[in-house]
């Protein structure tokens, strides 16, 4: 008998964030295991080919946020109630479902920590007020809540230890109530030896040699702490001097308070900008640690990535995916993004070839617990569960 599921997320593409492109490799592993795969939202990039795709029209921008938002998630309860759905699996932004995957974390939560970015105290007053009465904030937090109003709560899973946690505490839980599910990294694309010739095609272009590059790959500059990496990378540079390390910044392209910085700290010849890329690993396997001080993500996927091709990582206990790190074998945890002398620090360890070397290795063999197979196989063997408990419910 073919199991059905949908799926639904504004916008399915492998190129786009991290749950995106979560969502649709989950899809080409059900499609591929014989699942008939629903996807439901905005856009589609046709992958994987088998899907079926139900369009929801978007709304124009002139309409408020909380209604488009509030349409998405009544449009999907239309959809889903007209099919014949054995798993409806929702991310967040649905109310119907039986299995819930939150890759977004407890909206409150987020939302607070995500305030922290703005430095300016009146400012992040005021978003934090904004947090608790904006018509959107309360449309999001009420569509989310969705799962734990449900007299038949659906199956939840968290996607690492910090958002279970959260979970547990905003919606009053037991951690056994959780499924913990960490995101899984493609080990076959993402690996340590690289092409004999691909770290030198990337690192002479820019104009790095033998020097450590530490790399930053996110198109939110702001909410990942950009600023601070390129003041940490500033204090660095004053201690040990030009030439032992670099600084390389994939994803979006810089604004003119970041560039102005760069120029106060003399950093012109240390930090380089690489726009956006479709081949991170090129990058991976190009640089030597890899630097996300993050306000807050959930489970930041390049965490794994950079993993998986050897990188050691310097993060902050707001990313899920420090969950997995062990301080000081294969990355570094810093309390808080803002912590500019605690970041030159951790930098400054790697500039260490013995310790970066083990780091190197170490985290490789972290990231190899952690496929997308392995994650697949989980999910899959909680959703035939789901199945088979449903089945005995009839």
């Amino acid at each position: 008998m073919t199991r059905k599921i949908a799926m639904a997320l504004e916008n399915f593409s492998r190129f786009s964030g991290g749950a995106e492109s979560y969502a649709v490799e989950l899809a080409e592993t059900l499609a591929s295991r014989g699942w008939e795969v629903h996807l439901i939202g905005y856009t589609w990039d046709g992958n994987p080919s088998g899907a079926i795709f139900h369009k929801i029209t978007k709304l124009p921008k002139l309409i408020p946020p909380f209604l488009r938002i509030l349409h998405f998630a009544l449009r999907h309860s239309s959809i889903v109630r007209n099919l014949d759905l054995d798993i409806v699996l929702g991310f967040g932004n649905t109310i119907d479902m039986n299995v819930y995957q939150s890759h977004g974390g407890v909206h409150f939560v987020t939302s607070l920590k995500k305030t922290r970015v703005e430095s300016n105290p009146i400012v992040r007053l005021a978003k934090v007020l904004l947090t608790f009465v904006s018509p959107k904030s309360l449309t999001r937090s009420w569509i989310e809540s969705a799962p734990f109003r449900k007299k038949k709560r659906p199956v939840i899973i968290a996607i690492s230890d910090m958002v279970r946690n959260d979970i547990c505490r905003c919606h009053h839980l037991r951690k056994e109530d959780v499924h913990l599910v960490y995101n899984g990294v493609n080990l076959e694309r993402f690996k340590l030896e690289p092409a004999p010739d691909s770290r030198r095609n990337v690192r002479l272009p820019i104009g790095f040699s033998d020097q450590v590059l530490f790399l930053f790959m996110a198109y939110d500059f702001k909410k990942k702490g950009v600023r601070y990496l390129i003041e940490a990378a500033g204090k660095l540079l004053n201690q040990v001097g030009p030439g032992k390390f670099s600084v390389v910044i994939v994803g979006a392209e810089p604004s003119p308070s970041l560039l102005r910085l760069i120029r106060e700290l003399d950093l012109e010849s240390t930090v380089v900008f690489q726009g956006s890329t479709k081949e991170p690993e090129k990058y991976y396997n190009a640089c030597d640690v890899f630097v996300l001080p993050t306000f807050y993500d959930a489970c930041s996927l390049v965490i794994f990535e950079a993993m998986a091709c050897g990188l050691p990582v310097i993060t902050t206990v707001d990313n899920g995916a420090s969950g997995v790190i062990t301080q000081g074998v294969d990355g570094q945890v810093l309390n808080d993004p803002r912590d500019v002398p605690a970041m030159a620090e951790a930098m400054r360890r790697f500039l260490d070839v013995n310790f970066l070397k083990k780091a190197s290795l170490a985290a490789r063999n972290t990231a190899s617990h952690y496929s997308v197979q392995s994650n697949h196989d989980q999910i899959i063997a909680i959703l035939d569960s789901v199945l088979r408990r449903d089945l005995r419910s009839r």
